[in-house]
């Protein structure tokens, strides 16, 4: 029999945990390696969660094969799964509950969550969900932890009629709402999107809800379909060289309200600029490393009063709205799921993900 105040009668169990599980481990450059590692020991306040599937983020690719971070490492963090342990204190939670866990959650109180800056609280940036070693999100693991902060406020109940690939799409539409909303795009507006990878698809399926007319630019021309499928109201290939001027064709000459740029290129984001209207406003989705460098004309934003605006990672305060599109089935996000690859064959889907083809979207990672 246990003692009292034992880990055995802290934590409450859907059944025996494994000391080990299968994990995706990042172990240098380029590679990920699965390996046995251990289960995440649950403490007080923490909940552990068995994934059932992790979508593969472009976040995760940049740290990969760009070394952005220092191995080993358990990355993936648009996961979804079944709650399997419960530490002391929890009562939100329970054993066999179907949930999404965010990766990072904010104090609430500090300097840049009162001004809605959520991404630059210091405790927002210290990463709440782990499966091993520095914690960076842990969906490529077969279990991971949710820590106090996160288990409180970061994880969310999952209806039965969602999937749990459905419910991969909650984080990254978090951060889709979030960069929309910051490029203040409004009903009626003309938006172009460059880019129609798995980013630019969830932004042309965010931005139709707000009304806008959207035009969409990819030089792959089965992405470009794929745009049209879901609103876009035409698609333009960039390698013409004609893009700005079939924007302002279609916008009396002036340019796009908005432009959303999904593409980590820094060419493009001169293009982009010129594509939007004086006084238009240019988010930057996708350049989000330590690395690329940005040159453009001065006189578009000194001159022609262009906003350039960045976006990064999700926002708390819209957590519940911005669900509500996932799990109320308001956008069609299965649409771009293209492949999935057991957690055997993790190297492969990373290696797609890295480099698409023509037939490639959005990537997940399953588990059993």
């Amino acid at each position: 029999m246990s003692r009292p105040g034992t880990v055995a009668e802290q934590v409450r169990a859907l059944g025996p945990i494994p000391r080990t599980m299968r994990a995706g481990v990042y172990r240098e450059k380029g590679i990920v390696r699965v390996e046995e590692v251990p289960v995440p020991q649950v403490g007080d306040g923490e909940v552990l969660i068995r994934v059932a599937a992790c979508g593969v983020c472009g976040t995760d690719i940049k740290k990969i094969f760009y070394g952005y971070v220092e191995p080993p490492q358990i990355l993936g963090h648009e996961l979804a799964g079944t709650v399997v342990a419960v530490g002391r204190g929890v009562t939100k939670w329970k054993p066999g509950d179907r949930v999404m866990s965010f990766h990072h959650i904010p104090c609430g109180e500090c300097f840049f969550c009162e001004r809605r800056m959520f991404s630059q609280c210091e405790l927002y940036k210290t990463t709440g969900l782990t499966a091993g070693f520095t914690p960076n999100g842990g969906g490529f693991g077969e279990y991971v932890k949710a820590m106090p902060w996160v288990a409180e406020r970061g994880i969310v109940a999952l209806p039965d009629n969602v999937s749990f690939e459905e419910a991969t799409f909650l984080e990254p539409i978090n951060t889709i709402v979030k960069a929309v909303q910051k490029a203040r795009v409004r009903a009626g507006e003309t938006v172009l999107i460059i880019g129609c990878g798995p980013i630019g698809l969830q932004l042309l399926m965010v931005t139709e809800i707000e009304g806008a007319r959207i035009y969409t630019s990819d030089p792959v021309a089965t992405r470009r379909e794929k745009s049209l499928q879901l609103g876009a109201l035409e698609s333009f290939n960039p390698v013409s060289g004609k893009l700005v001027e079939e924007i302002r064709a279609r916008s009396e000459g002036r340019g796009a309200d908005v432009v959303l740029v999904a593409v980590a290129h820094p060419a493009v984001v001169v293009e982009a600029l010129a594509a939007a209207r004086p006084g238009g406003r240019v988010l930057l989705f996708a350049a989000n490393d330590p690395v690329t460098k940005i040159e453009f004309p001065a006189s578009a934003v000194g001159i022609d009063e262009k906003e350039i605006l960045g976006s990064y990672s999700a926002a708390v305060d819209i957590q519940e709205s911005a669900a509500e599109l996932v799990l109320g089935k308001k956008l069609p996000v299965m649409d771009i799921v293209t492949h999935r690859f057991p957690l055997d064959r993790i190297q492969e889907g990373l290696e797609l993900a890295a480099h698409p083809t023509d037939d490639s979207l959005k990537v997940l990672i399953t588990h059993k």
